[in-house]
């Protein structure tokens, strides 16, 4: 068992350092609004902090799930930042979807001070992290990846070593971009079998036992048909992981045609009022026939 600062306890922090909780960890816990942390361990036991620096001053293994890179920079290398505190030989793991840059930058700034850096976003969503379901990808190096496994078993279904420092962020960018195109054709193909008037039960059986099946036809096909949005991750997340990619892509050479479209259709569901819905509300800007 660990001494472990967990920073973040938003949708996907909060039941994440829950599962550590329940695995017997010490959490000493930080969270920008200081309410949801004291909320947080009166549900779960802990310490609250004031801060990260606080958080951190006795810490073996730091974990962080905030929203930006601006965040992320704040909560480790800010005045009251983690990396102010944290001792040579801690264990540091961040599940932010950030920039592969940032990511990059913390592990420099982390091997400067003896830190051990592991960049590990998480893919699954507010139910994956209640369930403990995650899939993780990490990107650090070997010894440090195999330390955190240890830990990020206690939440995870899979995780996955895909490289160096950055490779984990670059990997969630590659997740983000299928599922971008998945949810237009799944968005596109509702609107068609409604045009053609056929009943989406029965289609939506026939075609999801074979090569046209995904998590998102499984799972959404039927809250999309009935406009009902609140099962997950955020339009304006998304848009902000989708810019994140597309940023990565000028700077690598990939071209990205679908991803782009995809992007600007989802900033025409902000501008129906769909910041807050999960991604399926993609499916509002086709009308019905």
């Amino acid at each position: 068992m660990a001494n472990i600062a967990f920073i973040g306890l938003g949708v996907m922090g909060g039941p994440v350092a829950g599962h550590l909780a329940k695995a017997g960890h010490d959490l000493t816990v930080y969270n920008r609004s200081i309410g949801k942390a004291k909320s947080w361990a009166e549900a779960y036991g802990g310490t609250v902090a004031t801060s990260p620096a606080k958080a951190a001053e006795e810490a073996e293994i730091v974990i962080s799930c905030v929203g930006t890179d601006d965040d992320l920079s704040q909560v480790t290398l800010g005045r009251e930042g983690a990396f102010r505190t944290m001792k040579p030989g801690c264990l540091f793991i961040d599940h932010t979807t950030v920039s592969a840059r940032i990511a990059r930058q913390l592990f420099v700034e982390g091997e400067s001070r003896g830190i051990h850096s592991v960049d590990a976003p998480v893919s699954g969503g507010q139910a994956g992290a209640e369930n403990g379901r995650l899939s993780i990808m990490c990107g650090g190096t070997e010894p440090a990846v195999a330390a955190a496994k240890i830990v990020m078993q206690a939440y995870a279904a899979r995780i996955v070593h895909v490289g160096g420092a950055g490779a984990g962020q670059t990997t969630k960018m590659v997740n983000q971009i299928c599922i971008a195109g998945v949810l237009q054709g799944l968005a596109e193909a509702m609107r068609f079998a409604q045009a053609a008037e056929l009943d989406l039960e029965t289609v939506f059986d026939a075609i999801s036992g074979g090569a046209a099946q995904s998590w998102q036809m499984d799972n959404r096909w039927k809250t999309m048909a009935q406009d009902s949005f609140d099962f997950g991750f955020a339009v304006d997340w998304m848009r902000k992981d989708l810019g994140l990619a597309l940023e990565e892509a000028r700077v690598n050479g990939a071209t990205l045609p679908i991803t782009a479209m995809v992007d600007q259709f989802y900033a025409d569901v902000q501008a129906m009022g769909g910041h807050r819905q999960d991604t399926s509300a993609l499916v509002r800007r086709i009308t019905k026939a």
